[in-house]
């Protein structure tokens, strides 16, 4: 038996790939939205963050550097990239929060809204701010493997079927001698 014989389980199915569980993912979208527009938009709009001298990361660093629990090869990671280029992440963290936010919200991109989210909220959690970033990791983790239905009710609804027929369908006629091939 092959890997594509397999038939997924029927609570997989209703949760990952019906639109009747996209109400589900819905409420968890605008959950986390509801968490990350706010801390992104405070970020953007404090003057402090957005292409300034990194200090409101160079705190956040500092902590996580000095901290015993923090792994060796992420303190590395802090003191060789992060802190000499702070003010870059500081922007990356500010726009990257409110974009995660953004997505999530309208559903536009949700898969990567998610990824993105988890990404962010996992830096935090190794630098050491829990809070509700464990909370957050595991919902992103679940709107990631939700990505064909999470954004049903969103943009995704139309931008994915979208993408589909402009970039794989052309690709997969000319493949099958449907369509005309490329000039070469």
């Amino acid at each position: 038996m092959t890997p594509d014989q397999f038939r997924e389980p029927r609570w997989a199915r209703f949760l990952f790939a019906s639109t009747t569980a996209a109400w589900l993912w819905l409420v968890i979208r605008l959950y986390m939205a509801y968490i990350f527009i706010p801390a992104g938009w405070g970020k953007v709009t404090s003057g402090k963050w957005l292409f300034g001298d990194g200090s409101p990361i160079q705190g956040l660093v500092g902590g996580a550097v000095s901290n015993e629990g923090t792994p060796g090869w992420y303190v590395w990671f802090l003191q060789n990239f992060v802190q000499p280029n702070a003010s870059l992440f500081a922007t990356l963290v500010a726009l990257g929060e409110l974009a995660v936010g953004l997505g999530l919200l309208v559903g536009l991109l949700t898969g990567i809204a998610a990824f993105g989210g988890v990404f962010l909220n996992g830096n935090f959690v190794l630098a050491g701010v829990l809070g509700q970033n464990p909370a957050l990791i595991i919902l992103g983790a679940l709107v990631m493997i939700a990505w064909r239905n999470a954004g049903w009710i969103g943009l995704d609804r139309w931008f994915i079927p979208w993408t589909h027929r402009t970039t794989a369908a052309p690709s997969a006629t000319a493949a099958e001698g449907g369509g005309t091939a490329p000039a070469t």
